[in-house]
C-alpha cells in the first residue's frame, strides 16, 4: 500500500465533500432566519406582500436544505470508510455529538420543515409561525452539535484512554459538549452564516433592482436582509476574536502560521498585509527571512490573542524548541522531546498489550509498570507517530493568505450592509427624493457580492481545517495515522466521482435557485416605474 498516496487522496476527498457541503449549510441557516423574520412580519401585520414574500424565501431555503442534506450524509459515512483508525480510536466521543445531532436536531428541522413548506393554509397561521422558527431552531442546533464535534477535534477533553481496549472513551459529556472552543465556532460558524445568507438576499435583490421589477419586495428585503448583517457582522468580529482567543491557548502554532510570525514576542504586531518568504521555514530554512514585505500594527496580534497588547504570542520556531511559558506558567515541551516521549507511550502500549493484560483486566507488576509509563506519556501520544518535525508546521502561505481574504472581505460585507440598509430606507421613507434604483453600480456590488461571501466562507473553513494539521485530532491522532488500510487507487476513484456527483448536484441547485429567482415571488406589488417619477 502506498500510504503517501492513500493519505494525499483521502484528504482530498474529505476536503473536497467538506467544502461542496459548506456551499450549502451557511446559506441554509442564513436563509432560514431571513425567511422567519419575514414570516413574523406577516404573522404581526397581517399583511398579504409579507406572507408572499416569506414563502419566496421559504422556497429558496427548501432548495438548498435538501442539496445540502445529501452532502452532509456522505461526509459522515467517509469517517468510517477513510478513516477507520480515526472511528475507532475516538469513535465512542466523535459519535455521540453526531449521533444527537441526527435522532433529535435533524429530525427536529425535518418535521416542522414539512408543516413550514407545505403547511400553508392547512394549518393556522399562529402554528404555521410556530414551524417556520422551529425549522431553523432546529439547523441551528444541528449546527451546534456537528460543530461540538468539530471543536474536539480541535481540543479533545472530556476523554480518558482505555489500553485495554485501545480506544478513547469519554469521561465527561459536558466537557465535550461545552468545550470552549465548540462553543467559540458555533457562534463564529453561525453568526457569519447570517452574513452569508444577508448577502445573498442583498445580491437577488440587487438583481430585481437592475431589472427594475419586483422593487417594492426587493427594497423592504434589503432593508430586512441589511439590518441582519450589520448586526452578524459585527457579532461575527466580536465572535471570531473569541475564536482567536481559544486558538491562541489550544492551538498556538496555528496562530503563529496565520500571522507568519516565525520568533515571538512581547506586545507581537499583526500584519496587515504582506508576503511571507515561501522559502522560509521554522525547522528547514529558519536562516532565511521570514517575509519579502510586511505592513504590521504593532501590539495587535497580542491582544487578539490574549486580550493584553504586551502579551508574549509563540512565534513557529519557539514552539518547535519549546522552553517558553505558557499562559498557565508551565514552561513548553521542544517537539524532539515530545516526539521521544510519544515514541515511549506508544511503545509502553505495546509492551502492555504483549503483557496479556487486556485479558488480565491490567493485573499484575508489569502490566502496571507499563500502564504508568503511558499514562505519563499519554500527553504526547500523537506525536509518537510524527517521524518529521517539519511536518508540525502547517501550509503558512496558504493560511496567510486565506485568513486576510476572509478578514477582508468581511470588512467589507459590513459596508455593503450598512449602505444598503441607509439607501433602502431612504428610497421607502422619501422617494421623491432618493431612488436607490437609480444608483446601479451598489446593485451590481449587492449581486457580485454573492460570489465573494462564499469565497469569505471557504476561506474561513479552510484557515480551521489547514490550520490543524497534521492533527486529525489535535496532538493525539494525525492524519497519517488516522487512515483506513485502503488501496489508493479505489479512493482515488471514488474521489472523482464525487467530483462530477457533487458538480452535478451543484449545478442543479444553482439552475433551480436561479430560475426560482427569476420567477419571483408568487405576485408582487410594484413601486412605479423609476422612469415614472
Amino acid at each position: 500500500m502506498n500510504v503517501d498516496a492513500l493519505l494525499l487522496w483521502s484528504r482530498l476527498q474529505f476536503a473536497l465533500t467538506a467544502c461542496y457541503h459548506w456551499l450549502f449549510v451557511p446559506l441554509t441557516l442564513g436563509l432560514g432566519v431571513i425567511m422567519s423574520i419575514a414570516e413574523t412580519k406577516y404573522y404581526r401585520t397581517n399583511r398579504p406582500e409579507w406572507k408572499r414574500w416569506a414563502m419566496f424565501w421559504q422556497k429558496l431555503f427548501g432548495i438548498n436544505f435538501a442539496i445540502g442534506v445529501a452532502t452532509g450524509l456522505i461526509l459522515e459515512f467517509e469517517f468510517g470508510t477513510n478513516w477507520s483508525n480515526y472511528s475507532w480510536l475516538v469513535g465512542d466521543i466523535f459519535g455521540a455529538p453526531l449521533a444527537i445531532e441526527g435522532i433529535v436536531a435533524f429530525f427536529l428541522e425535518a418535521t416542522f420543515f414539512v408543516v413550514m413548506f407545505f403547511g400553508w393554509g392547512k394549518v393556522s397561521d399562529r402554528f404555521h409561525h410556530f414551524a417556520t422558527w422551529m425549522t431553523i431552531l432546529g439547523a441551528t442546533i444541528s449546527a451546534w452539535w456537528i460543530l461540538v464535534a468539530n471543536g474536539w477535534m480541535q481540543n479533545p477533553a472530556g476523554m480518558h484512554f482505555n489500553p485495554d481496549t485501545v480506544r478513547n472513551e469519554m469521561i465527561d459529556f459536558a466537557a465535550v459538549a461545552l468545550n470552549p472552543m465548540a462553543v467559540a465556532k458555533f457562534f463564529h460558524s453561525v453568526i457569519s452564516s447570517w452574513v452569508l445568507g444577508a448577502i445573498v438576499a442583498m445580491g437577488i435583490c440587487g438583481y430585481y433592482l437592475l431589472k427594475d421589477k419586483r422593487n417594492r419586495f426587493a427594497l423592504e428585503s434589503i432593508k430586512l436582509a441589511s439590518t441582519l448583517g450589520i448586526v452578524a457582522s459585527v457579532l461575527t468580529i466580536a465572535t471570531g476574536h473569541l475564536s482567536a482567543n481559544q486558538v491562541a491557548e489550544y492551538q498556538p502554532m496555528k496562530l503563529a502560521a496565520m500571522e507568519n510570525l516565525q520568533r515571538g514576542q512581547e506586545g507581537a504586531p499583526l500584519s496587515i498585509i504582506g508576503m511571507p518568504n515561501k522559502d522560509a521555514h521554522p525547522v528547514l530554512a529558519p536562516e532565511e527571512k521570514a517575509w519579502n514585505f510586511n505592513l504590521e500594527m504593532p501590539k495587535v496580534l497580542s491582544f487578539l490573542a490574549f486580550n493584553d497588547f504586551n502579551a508574549y504570542v509563540p512565534g513557529m520556531r519557539d514552539i518547535i524548541e519549546g522552553g517558553y511559558t505558557k499562559p498557565d506558567g508551565t514552561i513548553a515541551m521542544s517537539a524532539d522531546d515530545r516526539i521521544a516521549s510519544g515514541k515511549i507511550a506508544i511503545q509502553a502500549l505495546a509492551d502492555y498489550k504483549e503483557s496479556g493484560a487486556p485479558k488480565k483486566a491490567g493485573k499484575g507488576p508489569a502490566a502496571a509498570g507499563y500502564r504508568q509509563v503511558l499514562d505519563e506519556n499519554f500527553v504526547n501520544f500523537g506525536y509518537g507517530f510524527i517521524e518529521n518535525k517539519a511536518d508540525l508546521v502547517p501550509n503558512v502561505g496558504m493560511l496567510y493568505y486565506t485568513f486576510r481574504i476572509m478578514v477582508y472581505l468581511s470588512v467589507f460585507f459590513l459596508l455593503v450592509t450598512i449602505l444598503g440598509l441607509i439607501f433602502a430606507k431612504r428610497t421607502i421613507t422619501k422617494p421623491a427624493e432618493y431612488d436607490m434604483r437609480r444608483q446601479g453600480w451598489f446593485s451590481w456590488v449587492m449581486l457580485i457580492s454573492i460570489p465573494l461571501v462564499y469565497i469569505c466562507s471557504q476561506c474561513g473553513w479552510i484557515v480551521a481545517e489547514v490550520g490543524r494539521q497534521p492533527w486529525a485530532i489535535q496532538e493525539v491522532l494525525p492524519v497519517g495515522a488516522a487512515i483506513s488500510d485502503l488501496n489508493a487507487s479505489s479512493v482515488q476513484v471514488t474521489f472523482w466521482i464525487f467530483v462530477c456527483f457533487f458538480t452535478a448536484m451543484l449545478i442543479a441547485d444553482i439552475c433551480i435557485m436561479v430560475h426560482a429567482v427569476k420567477k419571483g415571488p408568487r405576485t408582487d406589488e410594484e413601486l412605479p416605474a423609476a422612469s415614472e417619477r
